[in-house]
């Protein structure tokens, strides 16, 4: 057929133009990271946004208390809560992702998170209705955290799917940049409002325009999601299972037949997911609380420490690619240990530039963690259950580890009144990672396509599982 007026054909493909757009990324690695970076950055900025206000704004206004401390811990705890939806998140998103695709998943999730986020800009205030005002808050905390539960581990699977054995810890790092981006753009987003206004307009709607600007940020997110393609190593499972009748969700098989996988790769991020939320959120109480010091003395030390962790994470990974998962996480988390102390010493100085110096540091050895979690998790399971599997252990962690880390370092305050409590409770998390990683296995040579297929399918469709390369 041929156009009317110039005469040239006209093709009759049928391709649909979500199809067209979806064929570059293929083989585009660069555009598959930077798209998963960009919206694991989005739903990060929101998450950390609710902690970065948990210390300045939600203690105040959603949970008014006599001592300023308790008003402090109950905002962390409805913080917290955000932490024990994550695993539910994880399981539900992580079946969706493991039978109808990462992408679709993936976007899913970053339209609840940006939804609930909106939403919280648009809050009362316990002033205005009393007791409904922080049962709301907790509400959208929970859905954010619901969200959450699900994004990491699609996001990394994006590109650890896509990428090939020699470089795959690069690429896969670049998910793991999101959080402290995400946290970046959220202390600073808090950090510019606070500094152009009064402290009054801050407190009273000031906050509000950190928490709205998700919206804009959600639609840019949600455009680059949309323009990826689904992973090639998916396609290739789906293919296999639609051949063979689904016994179980992918939850049930990796709690029965990959457990062991689940907990070590959880125990290696106690010293990474404890140590982030104390040097990058705890601080902020800790510097303005109980040294009595400004808050853009934390936000800016918050600041630098994330900068330096953005950078550092993808260089990180180019070493790992060289010598392995674990030489990072090991050297990471006798850091942990070591730091820990050094870190609050450091804080007590009331120096700024010591100050800014214990953040750095802190965050610079979470980069080295971060460089690594992404491939090597994707190194531990299947394709068929592997978005199921990656995110259980992901967020196990962060619900033991990162979620009661604020919560417990106040109680330890309270307790003992002094910052090295907080750093023996820091030390023994890295304790933990310390000997999950000498009990892993080195994984970087492992073929993601030859990881053993689940033992839940028929034994004819089932290939001898693969031995893992230690």
């Amino acid at each position: 057929m041929r156009c009317a007026r110039c005469r040239t054909p006209i093709s009759r493909s049928t391709s649909t133009p979500t199809q067209r757009t979806n064929r570059k990324p293929h083989t585009s690695l660069p555009l598959v990271a930077g798209s998963s970076l960009a919206g694991t950055a989005v739903e990060w900025y929101d998450f950390f946004l609710y902690g970065t206000a948990a210390a300045l704004v939600f203690n105040k206004l959603f949970f008014p208390a006599s001592d300023p401390l308790v008003g402090t811990m109950l905002a962390f705890a409805t913080y917290a809560v955000g932490f024990v939806a994550r695993p539910i998140g994880a399981a539900v998103l992580g079946h969706f992702g493991d039978r109808k695709g990462r992408r679709a998943t993936l976007i899913a999730s970053l339209l609840l998170m940006g939804f609930s986020t909106f939403l919280i800009a648009l809050l009362p205030t316990y002033s205005s209705i009393g007791i409904a005002a922080p049962a709301l808050l907790i509400l959208l905390r929970l859905v954010q955290g619901f969200a959450l539960g699900g994004e990491w581990g699609g996001a990394v699977l994006l590109v650890s799917e896509h990428s090939g054995t020699t470089r795959r810890a690069f690429w896969a790092s670049w998910p793991n940049v999101g959080p402290p981006l995400g946290n970046l753009m959220a202390a600073g987003a808090l950090a510019v409002l606070s500094a152009v206004m009064p402290a009054d307009a801050f407190l009273s709607w000031g906050w509000r325009i950190a928490f709205a600007l998700s919206a804009v940020l959600v639609l840019i997110g949600l455009w680059l999601r949309l323009y990826v393609a689904e992973t090639p190593l998916f396609k290739q499972a789906q293919a296999t299972a639609d051949k063979t009748p689904k016994k179980s969700l992918p939850a049930g098989v990796v709690l029965r037949h990959h457990w062991r996988q689940v907990v070590l790769a959880a125990a290696i991020r106690f010293g990474e997911n404890a140590g982030f939320y104390i040097y990058s959120l705890l601080v902020i109480t800790y510097v303005t609380g109980m040294l009595q010091l400004d808050q853009s003395i934390a936000l800016t030390a918050v600041m630098i420490g994330q900068g330096i962790a953005v950078v550092t994470i993808p260089a990180f990974a180019v070493l790992s690619d060289r010598v392995g998962r674990r030489p990072i996480y090991l050297t990471a988390s006798i850091a942990t240990i070591v730091w820990a102390f050094a870190f609050f010493g450091l804080l007590d100085t009331t120096n700024t530039a010591a100050i800014i110096l214990a953040v750095a540091g802190g965050l610079l050895i979470f980069a080295a963690y971060s460089s690594v979690i992404g491939a090597f998790f994707s190194e531990l399971f299947p394709t068929e259950v592997r978005y199921s599997g990656i995110s259980l252990a992901y967020n196990l962690a962060s619900v033991l580890a990162g979620s009661l880390a604020p919560i417990i370092a106040i109680s330890l305050y309270s307790a003992f009144g002094t910052g090295y409590a907080i750093a023996a409770y820091l030390a023994a998390m890295g304790t933990v990672s310390l000997i999950a990683g000498l009990i892993a296995k080195e994984t970087k040579t492992v073929d993601l396509g030859a990881i053993g297929h689940d033992k839940e399918k028929e034994p004819a469709a089932t290939p001898a599982p693969a031995a893992m390369t230690p």
